[in-house]
């Protein structure tokens, strides 16, 4: 919606149709008459002028292309780190299960793994979204409350996408502790590095320096991923590009912004990164 047209079509709307009190939820013409096409078509009518007429009092630099991009681009960042969270806790718990001794741990892990991976994202998503409803709905029938209830979309969106990468993220982890050389972890053992010491000293320094390409990879994979947030309403770069495609009749343009955005968001990550590894791998020899 452009703020600065809303005026004037909206005024161009009641000299068509009328004012807005010309037609009411009762109908038109007293004693509740039938009602016609035209009669519905007047209604909504009206009701559109109204609903521009208080869109547009709102701050015209809202509605411009760069605020709704730049926002666009938050949202989808904002998503992003907040899908990391449970991400990286799920990844370290699942990869300390494939690690333990627990068969039972062991077993709900590789259970976990296996179908979170073989799932798709989308359907993950829906899963969550619609799933919650049909939850917390009779939950809040339990105390009192009525109507339909539900998870936001994006909190959904982004539990989904951060238990789907999390299972990546737990091979990824599980595969960075392999490669520490077992000498490591055994001279810790022999000076008498109490477990939480070794781990900070040892073991997650050399884990993260494995891990970090794979962790990497799994970061870009959300990124995109987050797109698939739009199913539950959400409006982020994608789907506003989807918006405005349509409403100018301009994909190319529209699409080509999308992609430069996820680009500059893509190799802003790389360079961080890439200075992760850095530091962790410093001392080391490159060949």
């Amino acid at each position: 919606i452009l703020p600065w047209k809303n005026v004037a079509l909206a005024e161009a709307l009641r000299q068509r149709f009328g004012g807005p009190m010309a037609v009411t939820s009762q109908g038109h013409q007293p004693g509740n008459a039938p009602w016609t096409a035209q009669d519905r078509e007047r209604l909504l009518t009206t009701q559109v002028a109204e609903l521009l007429d208080e869109l547009s009092r709102l701050p015209n630099v809202r509605g411009t292309p760069t605020a709704r991009k730049m926002t666009d681009a938050a949202v989808e960042r904002y998503t992003a780190v907040v899908t990391n969270r449970p991400e990286a806790l799920i990844g370290i718990a699942g990869a300390a299960a494939k690690l333990s001794r627990s068969r039972i741990a062991r077993g709900v892990a590789d259970g976990y793994t296996t179908v979170l991976r073989g799932i798709p994202d989308l359907l993950v998503i829906y899963l969550f979204y619609f799933g919650s409803s049909a939850i917390l709905t009779p939950l809040g029938k339990l105390f009192g409350a009525t109507g339909f209830i539900s998870l936001p979309g994006f909190l959904a969106g982004a539990l989904a996408i951060g238990v789907v990468s999390g299972a990546y993220q737990t091979e990824v982890l599980r595969g960075g502790y392999l490669a520490i050389p077992k000498g490591e972890l055994e001279a810790a053992t022999a000076v008498g590095m109490p477990p939480l010491l070794k781990f900070r000293r040892i073991v997650a320094p050399l884990a993260l320096r494995f891990a970090l390409p794979g962790i990497g990879n799994v970061w870009q994979l959300v990124l995109k991923e987050t797109a698939l947030i739009s199913v539950t309403g959400l409006v982020e770069i994608l789907r506003q590009s989807q918006i405005g495609s349509g409403s100018t009749r301009q994909p190319f343009v529209f699409f080509v912004a999308a992609a430069c955005l996820y680009m500059a968001i893509s190799t802003i990550s790389t360079y961080g990164f890439g200075a992760a590894e850095q530091h962790f791998t410093r001392g080391l020899r490159r060949v």
